[in-house]
C-alpha cells in the first residue's frame, strides 16, 4: 500500500500543479484583460480545489503509512536534527496543509465576490501564494532540503 500511495501522491502533484497554473493563468488573464468571469473559470476554480483536496488526502494517507514518518515520531529527539527526517515528518505536511488552506478560502472568497474582476483576483492571489508555497515544499531533485525525483 505505502508504493501504491507513494506512486499516487508523486503523479497527483502533476495535476494539482497544472490545474494550479491554468488557474492563476485564467485569472491572470480575466482580471488584467477585463474579462467576463465565465463557468468555465468558476469550474477551473472549483476543480482546481477539489484537486488539492484529493491529493491532501492521499497525502494523509502516505504520511500515516510512511516509515520514515513512523521512524521520525518515535525518535523524535534524534529524528528532529536530521533535515531529510525533520522534512518528512514536520515541514512537507504543514506546508502542504497550508497550501490547501489557502486554496481552498481562496476558492470560497472568489465564489463570493459580487464583480468579475474581485472574482479573478482573489483566485490570483490566494492561489498563486498557495503555489509558491507548494513549490517551496515539494522534494524537488533539486531542492535544498531534502530531494527526490520527478516521479516515483
Amino acid at each position: 500500500m505505502y508504493q501504491t500511495l507513494t506512486f499516487l501522491h508523486s503523479l497527483f502533484r502533476w495535476i494539482v500543479l497544472l490545474s494550479l497554473v491554468y488557474a492563476i493563468w485564467r485569472s491572470f488573464r480575466g482580471y488584467f484583460y477585463h474579462k467576463t468571469f465565465t463557468k468555465t473559470d468558476n469550474s477551473v476554480r472549483h476543480w482546481t480545489a477539489t484537486i488539492a483536496h484529493i491529493q491532501l488526502i492521499l497525502g494523509i494517507l502516505l504520511y500515516t503509512k510512511s516509515p520514515i514518518v513512523k521512524y521520525f515520531w518515535n525518535n523524535f529527539s534524534e529524528a528532529k536534527a536530521s533535515l531529510d527526517l525533520l522534512f518528512f515528518g514536520m515541514i512537507h505536511i504543514l506546508l502542504m496543509l497550508s497550501a490547501v488552506t489557502l486554496i481552498t478560502i481562496g476558492s470560497a472568497f472568489a465564489k463570493r465576490k459580487n464583480t468579475d474582476p474581485e472574482k479573478f483576483k482573489t483566485m490570483l492571489i490566494w492561489f498563486a501564494i498557495a503555489l509558491a508555497v507548494i513549490f517551496i515544499a515539494i522534494p524537488w531533485p533539486f531542492s535544498p532540503f531534502v530531494n527526490r525525483p520527478y516521479f516515483r
